[in-house]
């Protein structure tokens, strides 16, 4: 194991700051993302290397991963300049402020080394596997060629130990986006980067940028793991995997049967155990009722507990563009500048009306970017773990350096803007359109059983909900649990109801609906789960399908 303390990578340098907070509770030519417009010109380019086929098998009639009309829709796309990258997944010791703990990470820092490229590149990132499982790396929310999604077992094999795999893709659509495994439970460690596509016409004026991440921790605490904790929720006999990450490896050809689903609710225990430590039940009005499934023993802002916070330097009016990401395994996140408004101009990488609010909520996999303009002083990026009743923190500085214990900013207790309540930039709205198919995905489950499925049936790669191309498609969400969700579609944007931003991942209150509509227009095999890492590996999770 290498042991490094993180680097300074996002934002400005780390300086203490004490830990008081909370204490008291376009593109090239038109834009590409425009209504009814595909992105697409008439350059080509061949596809890239391969390093094997998806280890499953693809009926003949669906578009395979690899298939012509992937390799086809890629080449519309037109090849730009190529820029080279490399991150090394390893087991290591990190330093998240409190205490050093072993993990897995990118490069031995968490988060990782920031992705950053322009709109029309075409990134290619060689991922290297020092891991003792393998693993795959998945780019959350880009709309990208589908044999580079990063599935095992869907859209290509597992990177083993000690072996490496090639990503090449154009990255046409600008915004604010990550990378993650989607092997086993692994994202819960330190494996996650930002990655962002900049606009080359970019429309937004501002003096800096902050870009930030968050994330609940607790693996290499008190002897956890998230395969441990998987396991004692209930959910780590199921054999439900996102893929082969060496947790439940090859469990045999009956594990998406109903028979083997059967045999796995009866074999779970009536209740998973509490965690240790836990003093409450973890509720939130705002999610609905329970928060989540897990305790963790910190929460994280770009890879720093709130007792050694990242600091942020600018000066007086400098109007800073935040890009917030969640990269938690099992906690929503309400966030606030204390002493600011915000200016909430983009979710999920796509333009919305601009929007001024006090505090965001961000599910799993979700992303805002905001617009503030500083005051002088020093002041706190408060990030409370919804319902959880922790908090994390980053401090935005104009001068000085001496520690301060900040209260609770009032602003985390003031107006909180929802997906819901936002409507999509003109220029990225869908086209109204009567739908040519409606999937209905009811979500299924109980915290009792850890039973988590999709209508009522357990994750099997094998199974398709089909599409084709050219098809407005309505997925209707129906939480039927009593838990709320953030849903999450690969390789596509949605568009929520009413004119409602363009997103690729919605929260799903327990017992609400949700219709999402969709162009499909990127073909090949692609997931739909929810984005707690847990409910997903315990069988939230399916997989619509191209037909050709």
């Amino acid at each position: 194991m290498h042991e490094k303390t993180r680097r300074a990578v996002l934002g400005t340098g780390i300086a203490a700051a004490g830990s008081g907070l909370l204490a008291a509770c376009g593109s090239p030519g038109p834009h590409p993302r425009a209504a009814g417009h595909d992105g697409m010109d008439s350059n080509t380019m061949g596809a890239p290397a391969r390093a094997g086929a998806p280890a499953e098998d693809v009926p003949p009639e669906y578009v395979s991963p690899h298939g012509q009309e992937v390799a086809a829709t890629e080449q519309r796309r037109g090849p730009g300049p190529v820029r080279t990258f490399r991150l090394t997944a390893t087991a290591t010791t990190l330093d998240i402020g409190a205490r050093k703990v072993a993990s897995w990470a990118y490069e031995d820092q968490v988060p990782g080394q920031e992705i950053r490229v322009t709109a029309g590149d075409t990134i290619a990132l060689t991922l290297a596997n020092n891991l003792p499982q393998p693993t795959t790396l998945h780019w959350h929310g880009i709309r990208l060629r589908n044999d580079m999604d990063g599935v095992p077992g869907v859209t290509q094999r597992p990177v083993k130990t000690g072996a490496t795999f090639d990503y090449r893709f154009t990255a046409y659509y600008p915004g604010t986006y990550w990378v993650h495994p989607h092997s086993g439970v692994q994202l819960d460690r330190g494996l996650y980067a930002p990655l962002i596509v900049e606009d080359p016409k970019e429309p937004l004026k501002y003096d800096k940028e902050w870009v930030v991440v968050l994330d609940d921790w607790l693996d290499g605490v008190g002897g956890r793991t998230p395969d441990t904790e998987l396991e004692r929720l209930g959910g780590g006999k199921g054999g439900h995997s996102m893929g082969d990450g060496g947790t439940r490896a090859a469990k045999g050809a009956a594990k998406g049967t109903a028979a083997g689903a059967a045999k796995r609710g009866a074999a779970r225990p009536a209740a998973p155990k509490k965690a240790a430590g836990r003093a409450a039940p973890m509720e939130s009005e705002l999610l609905g009722g329970h928060a989540g499934d897990v305790t963790y023993p910190y929460y994280l802002v770009n890879g720093r507990a709130p007792e050694s916070p990242q600091v942020f330097r600018a000066k007086r009016g400098d109007r800073i563009r935040i890009r917030l990401i969640n990269a938690g395994g099992d906690t929503a996140f309400r966030v606030a500048l204390g002493g600011h408004r915000m200016t909430v101009t983009h979710t999920d990488g796509y333009p919305v009306v601009p929007a001024k609010t006090d505090a965001l909520l961000l599910g799993m996999g979700e992303r805002y970017d905001v617009l503030v303009t500083v005051k002088d002083g020093v002041f706190p990026l408060a990030v409370l773990a919804e319902g959880k009743g922790r908090s994390a923190m980053a401090v935005l500085r104009t001068r000085g350096k001496s520690p301060v214990k900040f209260p609770r900013p009032k602003e985390l207790d003031g107006e909180l803007l929802t997906a819901d309540r936002l409507k999509a930039a003109e220029d990225v709205r869908l086209a109204p359109k009567e739908p040519d198919r409606i999937i209905r995905m009811r979500l299924t489950g109980s915290m009792r059983r850890y039973d988590w499925a999709i209508n009522g049936r357990p994750y099997d790669p094998a199974q398709r909900y089909p599409v084709r191309a050219g098809e407005r498609v309505r997925i209707s969400f129906i939480n039927g649990t009593d838990m709320w969700h953030p849903m999450h579609l690969h390789g596509h944007t949605f568009g929520l109801p009413d004119g409602g931003p363009r997103k690729d991942t919605t929260i799903l209150r327990p017992h609400h609906k949700v219709n999402v509509d969709l162009d499909a227009d990127n073909p090949g095999l692609w997931m739909v789960h929810c984005h707690n890492v847990y409910h997903s590996e315990s069988g939230m999770m399916t997989i619509l399908g191209y037909q050709k």
